[in-house]
């Protein structure tokens, strides 16, 4: 019992040394976190706080995220990633447990050798076995810890391309709605001018205008009209990027009207330092990769020492079957591997772990760094974003009352046509820079919400 009793104190011994021993050779990553992310900014609530089937409120594009993320194949992909880390995590788990083993086995050996009597050897036996490996310097330990990192790695893996995908099938579905809007403002031009066109030749054939200001409308016209077809192709490779995210062969993409009277807020809260870095999951996974990549530098460090292995075998053996179950027989084995000459293998597998953990360390703060360099680009880009967008909707009325102007003093002979198709080009601007400063709007809000590590969320069925 003393020596039981010893035997175990040496274990715990041995265990912990070998943590104390990889915890104090493996730094930890120096963040140095900032106290704003934002400077001057300090909310303690951020919008990655919503979800993100209540951000994007409209029906149409929510079924479409739906879909794309029951369908898309990327995430297919990483689902079927977890389910093989789980598993593998459960070899990792089992390994630190006894093996049992049983065997049936029967044997009838015949020998006639030369010189000598004929003579047979039959055997029957039945046998378990049970075989343990002691964890004396934390392998199987430092294997688990192993398996359980890469299992939570894969999760927040999945969470990550779920954000993304989230964000792609928004992006792209704001795109396509914002190339309808463009092509109907091309549509609506187009008509407008056609109908220009044909008041001039009326004026240019009853001799109240020269053939310039005929030639000239069919030239806006012709500009307009050239236009169209580049939308067109626009917006059919739009629909099929959406299909394919969605997991569909190319097809019609069905989709809303684009909303030009945006209500985002200007200041949107963002968070703290410390939630923004819970809120990624991309973070996370690389955090999890960090501590996989610490338990590999246990398991190399282990490997370096003695391994113990107790095996015990019993059961029922006899050359025959009569008398087979009045003969039983049992052993128990230790066995002791220890690496004595490698000519410093061991030692340079065990560096080279500890230099694939500073690899990861400072992968983890280079991604640190960047999400708060994604954040704050972010942050100015949708203010940016917002600001122009309220700028080209002045341009747009000013633009708007411009074309009325003039059109009114060209019919009351105060300026030339010239002026008018400067306004009516002015307008057309005017329109166009208003409907894409609006789609960048959104965008920006997308990218935003996406790198506040919003998006990744079950969503309800």
């Amino acid at each position: 019992m003393k020596q039981m009793k010893v035997f175990i104190h040496i274990l715990v011994t041995a265990f912990i040394l070998s943590s104390c021993s990889i915890q104090k050779r493996c730094q930890a990553p120096e963040l140095n976190l900032p106290d704003e992310i934002i400077a001057g900014e300090n909310d303690t609530l951020t919008i990655a706080d919503m979800s993100w089937w209540e951000l994007y409120s409209d029906s149409t594009l929510s079924k479409l995220i739906k879909k794309t993320l029951r369908n898309n194949r990327n995430m297919q992909a990483a689902e079927a990633h977890i389910k093989q880390m789980e598993e593998l995590y459960r070899v990792s788990k089992a390994s630190r447990w006894p093996t049992i083993g049983a065997q049936l086995f029967a044997d009838h050996e015949t020998n006639d050798y030369y010189g000598e009597k004929f003579s047979k050897s039959p055997e029957f036996s039945l046998k378990a076995s049970l075989g343990w490996e002691i964890d004396l310097w934390g392998s199987l330990r430092w294997g688990k810890r192993k398996g359980a990192a890469e299992y939570l790695a894969s999760v927040e893996a999945a969470r990550a391309m779920q954000m993304t995908l989230i964000a792609e099938t928004a992006i792209a579905y704001f795109e396509l709605v914002a190339l309808d809007q463009e092509l109907e403002i091309v549509l609506q031009t187009v008509k407008t001018r056609e109908e220009s066109v044909n008041q001039a030749r009326l004026r240019f054939e009853g001799g109240l205008t020269s053939e310039t200001a005929y030639q000239q409308a069919q030239v806006e016209l012709a500009s307009a009209s050239a236009l169209i077809p580049e939308l067109e192709q626009k917006i059919a490779l739009k629909e099929n990027q959406i299909a394919v995210l969605a997991g569909e062969y190319p097809s019609k993409v069905e989709r809303g009207e684009f909303d030009l009277n945006v209500t985002w807020p200007e200041n949107i809260p963002i968070g703290l330092p410390s939630t923004l870095l819970q809120r990624r999951p991309d973070v996370r996974q690389a955090e999890q990769q960090l501590q996989a990549a610490m338990a590999a530098v246990g398991i190399a460090y282990a490997d370096r020492f003695p391994r113990l292995t107790i095996s015990l075998v019993g059961g029922l053996e006899n050359d025959e079957l009569k008398g087979f179950f009045e003969s039983p027989f049992s052993y128990v084995s230790g066995n002791l591997v220890a690496p004595l000459l490698t000519f410093g293998k061991k030692k340079a597998q065990y560096k080279a772990s500890l230099a694939a953990y500073d690899e990861k360390r400072f992968a983890y703060e280079q991604k640190v760094l960047e999400v708060f360099r994604e954040v704050n680009d972010a942050v100015i880009t949708y203010r940016k974003k917002r600001r122009t967008s309220e700028l080209q909707l002045n341009l747009f009325e000013a633009a708007q009352k411009y074309v009325d102007l003039a059109q009114l003093q060209y019919f009351n002979g105060v300026i030339r046509y010239i002026d008018v198709l400067d306004a009516h080009r002015k307008f057309f601007d005017a329109q166009i820079g208003l409907s894409n400063a609006v789609r960048d709007e959104y965008l920006a809000m997308v990218n935003l919400y996406k790198v506040l590590g919003g998006g990744w969320e079950t969503s309800p069925i």
